[in-house]
Parts: structure tokens; sequence; C-alpha cells
């Protein structure tokens, strides 16, 4: 497990958990050293999935968009997938506006990102958002 005082990293079997614990976003040097962080953690362990945590964020720069987009390009390399979690209204507008929401999934909360990409469809009782 990874961990700064912003993000933290951690597995569940073969899904990676990234946890950003700032409310805001923002600061382009920390993006970029959030970015070098997931992807080291991506290629060396090359999880089959990924779920970010937004839980606490309120506010975030088009450049965490970039950074998402580049994290699900290397897991698109071997069959990957990132989903999001626990994204506020506001911030899911954006997506929606760039029609990024049309290449994640969205779920209510990480315990239920995890829960539903672990089961089959029809076994599911948590569903996206």
């Amino acid at each position: 497990m990874n961990e700064t005082n912003e993000i933290k990293i951690s597995s569940e079997g073969n899904i990676a958990i990234v946890s950003f614990k700032a409310v805001s976003i923002s600061n382009i040097e920390k993006i970029k050293a959030f970015a070098e962080e997931i992807r080291g953690f991506v290629e060396k362990s090359r999880p089959r999935r990924v779920v970010f945590d937004f839980a606490e964020v309120k506010f975030f720069s088009s450049q965490t968009l970039g950074m998402l987009l580049d994290i699900r390009a290397k897991l698109a390399d071997y069959g990957g997938e990132v989903v999001i979690s626990a994204i506020n209204p506001q911030l899911h507008r954006v997506f929606k506006i760039t029609s990024l929401d049309r290449i994640f999934r969205f779920f209510p909360d990480k315990n239920c990102a995890v829960k539903a990409i672990n089961e089959t469809p029809h076994q599911t009782r948590c569903r996206e958002n």
C-alpha cells in the first residue's frame, strides 16, 4: 500500500483503490506526482481494475481528467478497467459535459464499486450511478 497525506493506494485482490484525501485536486505538480505514483503502482501490480474514490473531493482541475484517461489507457493495454466512486454531482457534470461519462462507470461509494466489479452483472445489488 502506498500512502501520502493526499492520496492512498491500496489493493483488494486484483482491484486497486485510489482514494483522494484532498478536498481540491488542482495543483498541477501534485497531479503529476499523483499520476506518477499511480502509474508506478499499476505497472508493478497490474490490477484488473482501478477504483478512483472521490468521496472527499469537491473540486478538481481538467488535469485530473487527463490523469484518469492516462491510467485508463494503461489498463486498457491488458484489458483492465477504471471506475469512479463517490463523485459529487457537480463533478459528475464535468464528466457528462465532456462525454467522459460514456467511458467510465460510476458507483455511489467505494465499497459498492468493489462489490459490483467483483460480481457478475446479474448478481450485483449495487448499481452504477
